[in-house]
C-alpha cells in the first residue's frame, strides 16, 4: 500500500538533460499534456492548442505578480562578495532577506552593493533570514531594476540575462512581489489571450507572491510535519464575484498554476470565495480536497517537492505518477522553462 505520507513517495529520478535551461523562442510553443481525469487519458500537445480545451464561460485564473530583480551582489568593509536575496518588505527602508554567506555577519555590518545603495546587517531569525537596511542616494527601484538580478531557479545552471528580465516573466504581470515566476504562465502570449477572450473565457486575476519556499525542499520524513512558508494573496471583490457566479452556473474554474489554486482555495470560506489579502500558509496534498478548482495549467515539478505533492492530490497519484513516467520517457522539458500540462 502506498504511503501517502512518506516523503519517499514522490520522488523520481530525472535525468539533468530534461531540465530547461532556456525558454523556447515562442511562449506557446512548448509542448502541453492534457490530462482527463475521470478518464485517465493521456494525449500530447503543443500548448497553443489549450484554447480548444478551453469553452466558453470558463473562467481562467491567472496569478499577476510580478517577478522583481531580488538577488543583489555587493561587499563587506573588508571587500569580500555577498549575495543578498530580497525576500519581501517589512518597513520603511527594511526587509527580510536571505544573505550568503551569512553566519558570521556580524550585526550592524555594512554592504555596498553599488556608489548608490549600502546597507546595513540586522541580527539573524528563527529560520537564519537577515533584516537589510537600505540606503538609497537615488529612487530605491530605479536602482533594485539597474542592478539586481533575475532570480533564476537553482536548476537553471547559468548566469541570469537581460533577455530573462522578459521571458521569465508572465505577459500579464502587474503587481510587483515575487521571487520566483508562477511559472506556468509563461506559455500565455498576449496573442494566446486574446484568442481566450475572443471565445468569451473569463479571465480573473488573483495574486501570490512567490516566496523563498519555493526553492526550498520538503526536509522531513512525513510531509504532514512540513511546515509551509507563508506568502502573501489577495483577490480582489470583482473576481471573487466572478467566480462565484461562475460557480454557480456549474462553468469550469481553471487555475493556472499552483499558486492560482493555492490562493482560490485559500479564500474558500463559508460554502464561497471570499474576497481579501491575507498570508497562506495552505498546504494540499493527497487527501486534501478542493473546493474551488475544476481544472488547472501546471508545469512540471521537482521530485518531493509541494508543488509535486499538489498536482499529485489534483490528478490523483497514480495517474500523476504515470503522467511523469510518459514525461520522461517522451523528453519534456521540465521545470519553470519547461514544458505543461492541462489537467481536467
Amino acid at each position: 500500500m502506498i504511503d501517502f505520507d512518506d516523503i519517499n513517495t514522490y520522488d523520481y529520478a530525472l535525468d539533468e538533460s530534461l531540465i530547461a535551461q532556456f525558454p523556447l523562442p515562442e511562449r506557446t510553443s512548448s509542448r502541453l499534456m492534457r490530462i482527463v481525469r475521470n478518464t485517465g487519458t493521456i494525449s500530447h500537445h503543443v500548448f497553443s492548442d489549450i484554447v480548444e480545451m478551453i469553452g466558453p464561460d470558463d473562467v481562467l485564473v491567472v496569478n499577476s505578480s510580478k517577478v522583481f530583480p531580488a538577488r543583489l551582489y555587493g561587499f563587506k568593509e573588508n571587500g569580500s562578495r555577498i549575495e543578498v536575496f530580497l525576500l519581501h518588505h517589512l518597513e520603511a527602508d527594511t526587509w527580510k532577506c536571505m544573505v550568503h554567506p551569512g553566519k558570521r555577519l556580524k550585526k550592524e555590518q555594512s554592504l555596498k552593493f553599488s556608489d548608490n545603495l549600502c546597507g546595513w546587517i540586522g541580527g539573524p531569525d528563527e529560520e537564519g533570514f537577515r533584516n537589510v537596511t537600505f540606503t538609497c542616494l537615488t529612487d530605491f527601484w530605479e536602482e533594485i531594476y539597474s542592478i539586481g538580478h533575475i532570480p533564476l531557479p537553482p536548476y537553471i545552471d547559468r548566469p541570469d540575462t537581460q533577455k530573462d528580465c522578459q521571458t521569465y516573466q508572465t505577459v500579464y504581470a502587474s503587481e510587483r512581489g515575487s521571487v520566483a515566476a508562477p511559472t506556468a504562465g509563461l506559455h500565455f502570449s498576449l496573442d494566446l489571450m486574446d484568442k481566450l477572450r475572443a471565445k468569451d473565457v473569463k479571465i480573473a486575476e488573483v495574486v501570490l507572491h512567490v516566496g523563498i519556499g519555493t526553492f526550498r525542499p520538503v526536509k522531513t520524513e512525513k510531509i504532514s510535519d512540513h511546515i509551509m512558508h507563508s506568502e502573501h494573496c489577495s483577490i480582489s471583490v470583482e473576481t471573487a464575484s466572478l467566480i462565484n457566479t461562475a460557480k454557480a452556473a456549474r462553468n469550469r474554474i481553471i487555475a493556472v498554476g499552483t499558486t492560482s489554486v493555492r490562493t482560490l482555495e485559500s479564500f474558500f470560506e463559508e460554502g464561497q470565495l471570499q474576497s481579501g489579502s491575507k498570508w497562506t500558509d495552505i498546504f494540499i496534498y493527497p487527501g486534501k480536497s478542493f473546493q474551488v478548482v475544476d481544472a488547472m495549467v501546471t508545469n512540471y515539478h521537482l521530485p518531493k517537492s509541494t508543488l509535486l505533492m499538489l498536482v499529485s492530490a489534483f490528478a490523483g497519484y497514480d495517474l500523476m505518477r504515470s503522467a511523469y513516467e510518459i514525461a520522461i520517457q517522451e523528453r519534456y522539458r521540465f521545470f519553470s522553462y519547461g514544458d505543461a500540462m492541462f489537467i481536467e
